[in-house]
Parts: structure tokens; C-alpha cells; sequence
């Protein structure tokens, strides 16, 4: 193995492309080459997040989208944060450590608090702290994270070096970032400048990982396109051909450049029907699995239950360590 990563996705309803294209399809190919633990956020999920049914169904939907899209449970560690309280307990360690002006420069807190910062939560601000927990208390080597989340993977290791500083010891290592293949921030189809979400209003600007084959078809089919002949990657003039020809590139798993010189002389109606075809052969089973999955939430629940007791195991010896660099006593 080369190495030890961990990631985290937060527990939502309608789990999409963008989140299978971006980072779980990398994460089930990570599975065979380092030591693998995921983990289901749910506790910083709860900075937005106060349903508690709606908690535990978006949980075990996320396990489940995980599961049928490859990863290996008996390969890897797959559990939900707030089942191993050694995050929560190592946050308040290391934001002993942490300057206040270390989170206030993270931009995701000010664009997600807005005008409205008095009232925000503390934890949205504090957000950054438990991630480094997250990942600090495996002492992760690597993190698979997208673009939005590189400066809190940076912030994370300005926190592991603060402490290892502090307490003369080389407890924590810095954690690198893995940014992984195309389709890294996947656009929505109705609109090519805007990200794909959960929270459009249009379930036509996103393929959820729950459609079936014919509802991805149609809307691949109903794709905002343009009126230019052959398909191009040009972001700022052809945003949506640009955002398809990306998808098509992650799903086949074929460089950009390639698929783009494939369909140079394609027009733009018979290029979304190969790309239907396309994400239909590779989508369609992970919906169904996902459907049986969730037909069973006995079983998912042990598999999150496995998986917290095999994480409790990393994580609690490396709390401990903590614990006793800074002089806590042992109970």
C-alpha cells in the first residue's frame, strides 16, 4: 500500500454525477492501491442538516451510492463520523492550536454564511477544525478532496504542523491532496456555467445516481446545447458542450482531448445520443444496486457499524497519543 487516505462526503438526498464523477468513482479506484477510510460526515452535516429522520435516511442513501458504485467494505473502512467520537474529542484539541485567524480566511465559510455571519453557526465556522480532526486522527497521508475543499486540506495541514510544533513531537503528518482526473466540478445540464447541485429547482439539470435508464437518457437528451457544428471544449463560449464532453471523457475514462477529436465533425444531437448510451451502460447498474441496497437498511446499517468499530480502532490510539502529549490524564 502507498499510503493511508481518507475522505468524507456529507450525508444529502439526491446524490448526483457530480458527486459520483468527482470523487467516488476515484475513491472505488483508490480502494486496491492505499489504505482506505471513508467516512460519511454527518456531524458536519449538522451545521445545515436538523431533521433527524432526514439525517439517517440521507445516510444510509450516501452508504448505499458508495457501496453500489464499488466500494469494497471488506477493503476499506466505511462508516458515519458521529459513530467515532474521536473526531469530535481531537476537534477540540486542535482548535486549542489553531489561531481564530486561521478559519476566518476560508473563503467556503464566508460564501455559505453570507451577510448573515451573527447568525451562522459555530460550527460552520469551526468546520475546517474537525476536518483536520477527521483526517489527522488516522493520520491520513493522502486526501482526495475537490477544488473547493483544497483550502481546508491546507488549513488542515497548517494545524498538524501547529501541533506537532507545540508538543515537540512528530505526531500528526501533513497530509497531501489528491485532485484526480477529469470531471473534477461537473456543471449542471441545464445551465453549462453553474455547477451541478442538488438544490437546483429543475431535477432536469442533474442525473441522480437513483435514475433509471430511461430518465438519464432523457436527460442527457434534453441537454442545454448550442447551435455550433461539431463538439469543442471551450468553456467560456460552448459551456455546455464543454461540460458534456467532460462527462463523456469521465465516464469512459479517456483524456478530454481524445473524446473531443472523436466527435470534432459530431453534431450536437448525435453526440448526447452516445453520451446517453454511455451513461446509461455505466449508471443505470449503480442505481439498481442502490434500490436493492436500500430495500435493506439492516444491512447497510451493519456495514456502517463494521466499519465505525475497524476506524474506533485506528483512531482511539492516536487520541490517546494526543491526549498525552498535551497532559491530559489517563482515566
Amino acid at each position: 500500500m502507498q499510503g493511508r487516505i481518507f475522505s468524507g462526503i456529507q450525508p444529502t438526498h439526491g446524490i448526483h454525477l457530480g458527486n459520483y464523477l468527482g470523487a467516488i468513482r476515484h475513491w472505488v479506484a483508490l480502494q486496491s492501491a492505499y489504505d482506505s477510510i471513508f467516512c460519511i460526515v454527518d456531524q458536519h452535516a449538522l451545521t445545515t442538516l436538523h431533521d433527524s429522520h432526514g439525517m439517517r435516511g440521507n445516510t444510509r442513501e450516501v452508504a448505499a451510492a458508495l457501496l453500489a458504485s464499488g466500494i469494497d467494505p471488506r477493503r476499506s473502512i466505511l462508516f458515519a463520523q458521529s459513530t467515532v467520537p474521536a473526531h469530535a474529542q481531537l476537534a477540540w484539541v486542535l482548535s486549542c492550536v489553531s489561531p481564530m485567524g486561521w478559519p476566518n480566511r476560508m473563503t467556503q465559510f464566508k460564501e455559505k454564511a453570507g451577510k448573515d455571519r451573527e447568525n451562522a453557526p459555530v460550527g460552520l465556522f469551526t468546520y475546517p477544525v474537525l476536518m483536520a480532526a477527521d483526517i489527522l486522527v488516522y493520520k491520513a497521508t493522502h486526501v482526495p478532496v475537490g477544488e473547493d475543499q483544497k483550502q481546508h486540506l491546507e488549513l488542515s495541514r497548517d494545524i498538524a504542523a501547529s501541533f506537532n510544533r507545540r508538543f515537540g513531537a512528530e505526531l500528526f503528518p501533513l497530509p497531501e491532496p489528491m485532485i484526480l482526473g477529469e470531471a473534477t466540478r461537473v456543471m449542471s445540464l441545464r445551465d453549462g456555467t453553474k455547477k451541478m447541485s442538488k438544490s437546483d429547482p429543475s431535477d432536469q439539470s442533474r442525473i441522480n445516481l437513483t435514475d433509471d435508464a430511461d430518465a438519464i437518457a432523457l436527460k442527457i437528451r434534453r441537454a442545454k446545447s448550442d447551435s455550433i457544428l461539431g463538439m469543442s471544449h471551450d468553456p467560456e463560449k460552448r459551456p455546455e458542450a464543454s461540460n458534456l464532453l467532460t462527462i463523456f471523457a469521465a465516464l469512459a475514462d479517456r483524456p478530454r482531448a481524445e473524446v473531443e477529436a472523436m466527435h470534432a465533425e459530431a453534431s450536437f444531437s448525435e453526440f448526447k445520443t452516445r453520451l446517453a448510451e454511455l451513461a446509461v451502460e455505466k449508471l443505470a447498474p449503480i442505481a439498481g444496486e442502490m434500490r436493492r441496497l436500500l430495500a435493506d437498511p439492516g444491512h447497510i446499517d451493519r456495514v456502517l457499524r463494521e466499519g465505525a468499530e475497524r476506524a474506533a480502532a485506528i483512531a482511539e490510539p492516536v487520541l490517546a497519543q494526543a491526549y498525552d502529549l498535551v497532559g491530559f490524564l489517563r482515566p
